[in-house]
């Protein structure tokens, strides 16, 4: 928070994507206190590396999820921490700086906010449904803007609550579904377990667990109606 909105200067990566020097100084907090309290454990990270995504059981760090929000002044990134262990995240924080807003849960003990406990929606159809995307340009990149524009005809609205606050919104029930077309294991780790212990499913766009390249996350009632959209 000492960085936000207070025209941090910011750098491009290898991947054109932005970082600030609150990326860097959040996740070295992180790993530090990761460190002190469990040493010898692996940890991945969004700036640092580290854990191969081949290691089983590790931490999973995101400094900022929603760099590109940070950068602009709007309060919608996240700091994501994740432990995985056989390569499942078995239990997962997402919380939200500006908006003070934290997300928790662990397998089998359910999903909270703010410690309150939250659920996906009871939306059983597309229909008057509202969907999260990312990015325009990457889902057409991808070639999944066709198929979400299709699903769009349906719903009541679409709207671009991207990286972690989309999935977010879905785990509280106040959105149906999240499209994310790119993503990296630190993005959806911590992710997929808030969601899946909210009551929804988070999958890939074929229906399938586990693959870090794009993610779906939705109530599960209408989840195979969003796979088959993107089936055809």
């Amino acid at each position: 928070m000492a960085y936000f909105q207070t025209g941090t200067a910011v750098e491009t990566k290898a991947d054109r994507s932005p970082v600030t020097a609150a990326d860097r100084a959040a996740e070295r907090l992180i790993r530090e206190a990761i460190e002190a309290a469990y040493p010898g454990d692996s940890i991945l990270g969004e700036e640092e590396g580290g854990a191969a995504e081949s290691s089983r059981d590790r931490w999973v760090v995101d400094p900022i999820d929603g760099t590109k929000s940070f950068v602009c002044g709007v309060p919608l990134y996240a700091t994501l921490l994740s432990y995985e262990i056989a390569g499942r995240a078995e239990l997962g924080v997402c919380y939200f700086p500006a908006l003070d807003l934290m997300l928790s849960a662990a397998r089998g003990e359910g999903t909270t906010a703010n410690g309150r406990p939250c659920r996906v929606s009871e939306r059983t159809s597309v229909d008057g449904a509202i969907l999260g995307c990312g990015g325009h340009s990457s889902m057409a990149k991808r070639g999944r803007m066709v198929p979400f524009l299709k699903l769009a005809e349906r719903t009541m609205a679409t709207r671009t609550w991207c990286d972690a606050y989309g999935h977010a919104l879905v785990a509280m029930g106040q959105i149906d579904a999240m499209v994310d077309p790119v993503v990296a294991p630190w993005d959806i780790s911590s992710m997929s377990v808030i969601v899946e212990e909210a009551g929804g499913r988070f999958t890939n766009f074929a229906g399938e667990n586990g693959l870090y390249l794009e993610a779906l996350s939705s109530n599960g009632r209408l989840h195979g109606e969003l796979v088959e959209a993107f089936r055809a």
